[in-house]
């Protein structure tokens, strides 16, 4: 179900339902995805990679292997010698290892064979000599053995990041608290599990004239073509101008597909030894191994509060289970602490966070990264604050919501937040009052094992990051627009669609400023070579900062045609209306021009028609602190979510019967497809919640095939009411903020609590399994002490990183937005600091 909680001003397009513009291609199989191309004398590629979760490499033997006919080329760790990584601070990846093997699937040698019947054989002839090594497979044995050294890049032992804030007087924070609650809450990682693997095709083009003997194209599904250019360039030491990345139809990524991978640059480095194109498509439990999927974290939250419900301090510390290697890792720590003050006010805040290295895949962005797991961790913590001090939950929150057009305590700008409105239309359409009333006078059905319950939690998000990975002054997202005298537009853009449909929205912002219809609009996207950087589908950036571009661009193309139209109509620029591909006089729609031949009067006037448009989000959006530049976004969207589960408490089956979730997106481009971004992250939000778990024994991924893997079908699924709440926000494109990962986050804390108002245990770690509810329901019923579901884990005292203490000065007060037309909004402060 889907419907508007508050409507605004009709545009032709934007707001409209439209299906997709390339949705006929996806239906009927017509969309080429990487494993589809085939390129002629291409040979198949594949990685050999290692058993041990951790071994030093002694020896690689290739020559059996080599003899084998159909075997082209093989390489191994010393080929390919340059380390890369996705950030500039974790530079820690070989495409093959070199000294050492730190997980079970890290890859040690990459063979091209003629047919993938001859890799199969081949792959068995190469022998490696290992010797194998302690395997630390866990946060805690991580820190308990300090001289097994997983990375080299481990600060501390096998510490990979710390970091330590304050903001706000802590001791008088919770001096000032009447009641003060602490918890330890466990979120176990999980895989993205898109449809599509990882596959690419490399294709190296020798010219013997140039000084570096050719050029390189690589088709491969990612997210981020950018920054797969830079680190195959890198690696291959080849100029960026000689390397084209493109980024075909992409069948899911959700944060997996956002790392430069070693299969690419393997990939690559084959093509340019055989001459031959060559392909390498990843198999389901290579998928697994490579994982980059969301961290286990393991979280401590201390908060204090007033009688009233008046939040006065919180201390939030974050455990990471990072891995082998870096990915996001750094990025992540971060999030995991920098976004708890943009949901609700605290004058005083402290975050602690430590990523660890072990050896499992590495960890990496996952829908909603970093703010998933401490969403869950917060939202639990504070409703077990509620129901100790005897305050609705509902209420408690309304109490403490962060006011729109602030500033929190560590310089976040907020500019728009409906999250009142989320808060209140989730309650009204779920029968909060009514039921938990039912619940509270014991008409539950006590005769039946079946126990029901309402769980409620809210959540926020960023429209994107305030800074580019490799921080630089250039824009982070630029469309160029092309018209040609037959009335054809033609738009350039860097960006992936993923699936969320980020190409179809640049159709329709170009399509709601020409006046023309989306499917008449021709688009070129994610290709290093023919479009202008986007730095990726990541951070749910795309619609807002290439809408913000594509608006731009736009825009001096339609006052070039409103220009020679209005002088061809005689009728003021001012009167004039673009719509239906038409150039019209709004007080006398009689009076119009087609579109196409406004096209070639502009065209005759200023030359050929081309222009481009960029955005950079603004400054002053965060502190001057270091480590400021992780969590500030140009806007940030918020969600709610009422969750009903049904518990039976003889067997501890949990079955969530039906999700409310109402989400703040600003203005909806097309409704249809928020909606289905809405769904999709709360069914993804429930799987995490209640099934889906990537766990290991002895080294081994227990789980790495989709048969086992455990996924919600459509028969799993609960129903999901969508409630898209619109308040436009003058930064975004037409008002408009993200809907890819916010929604996600409120679902799984919402099931929790749920959990608890059904049955009266809390299950304080995620997935939340029968066997876990059994136990606490044993545990409770029991006269023995309750153990602890999440045991506390022994840090280094002092925290290893240095404390930073900041306020926002007097100056950061005054919040400014800018609207996509150029203008600037001055909001007063409300409040002071949050």
């Amino acid at each position: 179900m889907n419907e508007q909680a508050t409507k605004t001003r009709a545009y032709h397009v934007v707001g409209t339902p439209r299906p997709k513009v390339d949705a006929y291609g996806k239906v009927t199989g017509r969309a080429l995805y990487a494993d589809d191309i085939m390129l002629p004398r291409m040979l198949y590629g594949r990685l050999l990679r290692s058993p041990h979760p951790h071994a030093r490499i002694i020896s690689i033997d290739t020559h059996r292997a080599l003899d084998l006919p159909g075997v082209v080329a093989i390489i191994t760790g010393e080929d390919l010698p340059q380390k890369f990584g996705i950030l500039p601070s974790s530079q820690d990846e070989y495409a093959l290892a070199i000294d050492k093997v730190r997980y079970v699937g890290d890859p040690v040698a990459a063979i091209a064979a003629l047919d993938p019947e001859t890799l199969d054989e081949a792959i068995k002839l190469i022998h490696v000599e290992y010797e194998v090594l302690p395997a630390l497979m866990s946060i805690e044995e991580a820190l308990a053995h300090p001289d097994v050294k997983i990375n080299d890049e481990a600060r501390i032992g096998n510490i990979h990041k710390s970091v330590s804030y304050e903001f706000g007087d802590m001791e008088a924070g919770f001096a000032e608290a009447d009641y003060i609650r602490e918890d330890w809450l466990f979120y176990e990682g999980n895989n993205h599990a898109p449809i599509e693997e990882h596959a690419c095709v490399a294709s190296w083009e020798p010219n013997p004239s140039d000084p570096v003997g050719g050029k390189l194209t690589l088709w491969s599904s990612t997210q981020t073509p950018h920054y797969v250019h830079r680190e195959v360039s890198k690696v291959l030491k080849l100029p960026q101008s000689h390397v084209r990345i493109i980024a075909p139809n992409i069948g899911g990524g959700f944060g997996g597909k956002s790392d430069p991978f070693s299969h690419e640059i393997c990939a690559c480095e084959l093509s340019r030894r055989t001459g031959r194109p060559v392909k390498i498509s990843c198999t389901r439990e290579e998928v697994f191994l490579t994982h980059r999927g969301r961290h286990p974290v393991k979280m401590w939250i201390k908060t204090g509060v007033k009688k009233d419900g008046t939040l006065t301090a919180m201390h939030f510390r974050s455990f990471l289970d990072g891995g082998a290697y870096g990915s996001y890792g750094v990025a992540t720590t971060y999030y995991t602490g920098a976004l708890q003050t943009v949901t609700y006010k605290l004058p005083c805040y402290k975050f602690e966070g430590m990523r660890i290295f072990t050896n499992k895949p590495p960890c990496g962005p996952k829908r909603g990264h970093g703010t998933t797991q401490p969403r869950f961790a917060v939202e639990v913590h504070l409703d077990k604050i509620a129901h100790d001090l005897g305050l609705d939950p509902v209420e408690f929150r309304q109490h403490n919501l962060i006011e729109p057009y602030t500033r929190t305590v560590n310089g976040l700008r907020v500019t728009s937040c409906a999250l009142d409105k989320c808060l209140k239309e989730v309650v009204e359409r779920s029968g909060w009052k009514e039921k938990r009333s039912k619940q509270a006078s014991n008409l539950n059905g006590q005769s039946s094992p079946i126990r029901r319950g309402l769980g409620l939690a809210a959540s926020s998000y960023i429209c994107g990051a305030g800074k580019p990975i490799y921080w630089n002054d250039m824009p982070h997202s630029a469309v160029q627009i092309r018209l040609d005298r037959g009335g054809g537009v033609t738009v350039y853009c860097g960006s992936t669609d993923i699936g969320q449909g980020s190409t179809s929205v640049l159709a329709y912002i170009v399509a709601e400023e020409l006046g023309i219809q989306p499917e008449h609009i021709h688009l070129e996207t994610a290709d290093t070579t023919l479009t202008p950087v986007d730095l990726g589908s990541y951070s749910s950036r795309v619609t807002f900062m290439a809408g913000n571009a594509a608006i731009a661009a736009a825009r001096k193309l339609r006052e070039q045609l409103l220009t020679v139209a209005a002088e061809r109509l005689k009728v003021p620029v001012e009167h004039l209306e673009a719509a239906d591909n038409h150039i019209y006089d709004e007080r006398d729609p009689g009076v119009s021009l087609p579109f196409v031949k406004v096209v070639q009067l502009a065209e005759a006037r200023f030359g050929a028609l081309v222009s481009a448009g960029s955005y950079t989000p603004p400054e002053g959006i965060h502190g001057d602190y270091k480590g400021a530049g992780v969590g500030p976004s140009p806007a940030y969207s918020y969600s709610t979510c009422v969750a009903q589960v049904a518990v039976d408490v003889e067997t501890g089956e949990l079955v969530v019967e039906k999700l409310w979730l109402a989400h703040d997106i600003g203005q909806s481009i097309n409704p249809l497809l928020v909606a289905g971004q809405v769904e999709g992250g709360a069914y993804m939000g429930y799987g995490e919640a209640v099934m889906e778990q990537q766990v290991f024994r002895k080294g081994l991924h227990k789980i790495p095939s989709l048969l086992d893997y455990k996924l919600a079908t459509t028969l799993d699924t609960p129903e999901i009411e969508t409630i898209l709440v619109e308040e436009p926000d003058n930064e975004g494109p037409f008002g408009g903020k993200e809907a890819g990962q916010g929604p996600l986050n409120p679902v799984i804390p919402a099931i929790a609590n749920a959990v608890f108002a059904a049955v009266g245990v809390r299950i304080d770690a995620t997935p939340i399994t029968p066997d876990k509810i059994l136990q606490a329901l044993k545990d409770a019923s029991s006269t023995r002490a309750v153990r602890p579901q999440v045991p506390p884990i022994k840090a280094p005292s002092p925290w290893p990183t240095r404390l930073i203490t900041w306020t926002p000065p007097e100056e950061m007060l005054q919040i400014e937005t800018n609207g996509t037309n150029g203008t600037v909004v001055r909001v007063p402060e409300k409040g002071g600091v949050a």
